[in-house]
């Protein structure tokens, strides 16, 4: 029976799995043909023959294969991969729609209405998926949303109906009936199996009813490396008080909203376990319908799912970057592409300590002041208040207030609207937007060029003798240096990891 791993050879995935380096964790998954299960490269059971064995590039391949998940390393909790996407950009379209709950739920649309959005037949939709996973898409989005409610089953003790709901299904019913057909289990048999595996331990509160909420305990797994300390160290010169805060100078945490669902979270770096503690409260259980989307959320802004082995790769072969890497820099996001903007904005021109200052005036004035699970914080300002606001508590140039009112004007406006789009704000230009994007979207490619940090960093780097481009060497002098050329082919060289190189940059400065 041949594989379906496009990039990984057969012997590749022999050795990762019989090493179980979990720097392929959620790259490959293990099919067991014997057994008829599928497992992750560092599934601690005894490891299979190799003539036994299938590997693919997704558990909803090996699901399809009609393979069932393994209940020892649980594929649920695997970090994501999305390395084999490359350039397929209709693809990636779809699987961040559907990843992100377009067809579930009770405001679920149909794969037409998708089609539509992606400007493509619902026949090629199906046809890409059916090639790259062999399913359909409604079949893939039914899946992830099995995998989440696997997830919830093992680490909560979240009721079945309550999971149901959470993982997007609109019936009890239609839940059971499509976990059992799917994942060869119901949904309380493997409940029962997950209680009486976690018999004897000790200190597992996993879900809790509190007095105004719910709150959950999670496990957020990673592919190493990863440099929590510096990624701690930004987001601590950063924090607004009361909306984001430190744990024992270790974890973080930080307040939020997603539609109606208001809570925070604190998460806690297991180094041992390549992964973290997440503790989410949630100020209703009426909002568990939103908990999918929040955990995305939340491995989104720690960057959790980053191959960093093949960013760093990209990374080392610019010759900028020939030492002096920093292993395992991740990109250290932002709640919202809104909140990105506006600490964009506020930075303009001026120190990070200021732009923080100015950031903790805004988000004191303007933000919601809520108390969830005896803890009292205060959300990011809406769009709509921003653009309300008078912004005289900000020590800053008028036409900046003016563009921070503005951008609140134009997504109250513009929810849904394109980020590309503010540029057609006064005061809103490509250093501001890019920063939104690589903070609040977690874009990948965003070499900040025009970043003064960075231009210093480049500059310096070329005239020690580093050459990021190739060049005349007779006009090797820092006055000479064609700086839009030489950030050019720089930009091309990093691609599609341009992000990345960014924060290289800022550390190393």
């Amino acid at each position: 029976m041949s594989n379906v791993l496009p990039k990984l050879s057969n012997e590749s995935c022999r050795k990762a799995r019989l090493s179980r380096d979990p720097r392929f964790d959620g790259k490959f998954f293990i099919g067991v043909l014997t057994t008829g299960i599928f497992c992750r490269p560092i599934c601690p059971a005894v490891a299979p023959k190799e003539e036994n064995v299938r590997y693919f590039d997704s558990a909803v391949s090996a699901s399809s294969a009609g393979l069932r998940p393994c209940l020892r390393c649980r594929p649920d909790s695997a970090p994501n991969s999305s390395a084999w996407k490359g350039t397929r950009t209709t693809l990636e379209r779809a699987l961040t729609l559907i990843e992100g709950g377009v067809l579930s739920g009770n405001d679920g649309i149909d794969i037409e209405a998708l089609s539509d959005r992606l400007g493509i037949s619902s026949r090629y939709l199906r046809q890409i998926f059916s090639d790259n996973f062999g399913t359909s898409p409604k079949k893939y989005a039914q899946f992830r949303d099995l995998m989440f409610a696997k997830q919830l089953l093992h680490q909560t003790n979240l009721s079945v109906t309550q999971i149901a709901f959470a993982a997007g299904f609109n019936s009890v019913r239609r839940f059971n009936e499509s976990f059992k057909q799917t994942l060869k289990l119901t949904p309380t048999a493997l409940r029962k199996t997950t209680q009486k595996n976690a018999k004897g331990e000790k200190g597992t509160d996993k879900m809790a009813q509190i007095t105004d909420g719910v709150m959950l305990s999670l496990f957020f797994a990673y592919r190493p490396p990863l440099n929590w300390t510096r990624q701690m160290a930004f987001y601590r010169l950063r924090m607004v008080e009361k909306m984001e805060w430190e744990l024992d100078g270790e974890g973080y945490g930080r307040c939020f909203q997603f539609g109606e669902a208001k809570g925070y979270f604190e998460v806690s770096h297991q180094a041992d376990k390549n992964g973290f503690k997440v503790n989410i409260y949630l100020a209703s259980s009426d909002h568990l319908a939103s908990l999918k989307n929040i955990t995305m959320q939340i491995r989104r802004l720690l960057d959790l799912d980053a191959d960093m082995d093949k960013i760093e790769t990209v990374l080392a072969s610019t010759a900028i970057m020939t030492k002096d890497m920093i292993q395992g820099l991740r990109l250290p996001g932002t709640w919202s592409v809104f909140e990105a903007g506006c600490r964009a904005v506020l930075g303009q021109q001026v120190s990070i300590i200021q732009a923080t200052a100015l950031l903790n005036t805004l988000v004191k004035a303007y933000g919601e002041n809520v108390t969830i699970s005896g803890k009292k914080v205060v959300l990011f300002p809406t769009p709509e208040a921003i653009a309300a606001a008078s912004l005289d508590e900000l020590k800053m140039p008028g036409a900046r207030k003016a563009a921070l009112k503005a951008l609140g004007l134009f997504v109250s406006e513009n929810p849904g609207g394109a980020v590309d789009e503010w540029l057609s704000i006064k005061g809103i230009g490509p250093w501001t937007l890019a920063y939104a994007k690589m903070r609040g979207l977690s874009d990948p490619d965003i070499l900040l060029c025009s970043d003064l940090v960075v231009k210093k960093k480049v500059l310096s780097l070329y005239q020690q003798g580093v050459e990021p481009v190739a060049h005349d060497k007779q006009a090797n002098t820092l006055s000479r240096v064609d700086y839009s050329e030489l950030t050019d082919r720089l930009t091309e060289q990093a691609s599609p990891w341009g992000s990345y190189l960014t924060f290289q940059l800022w550390n190393l400065a």
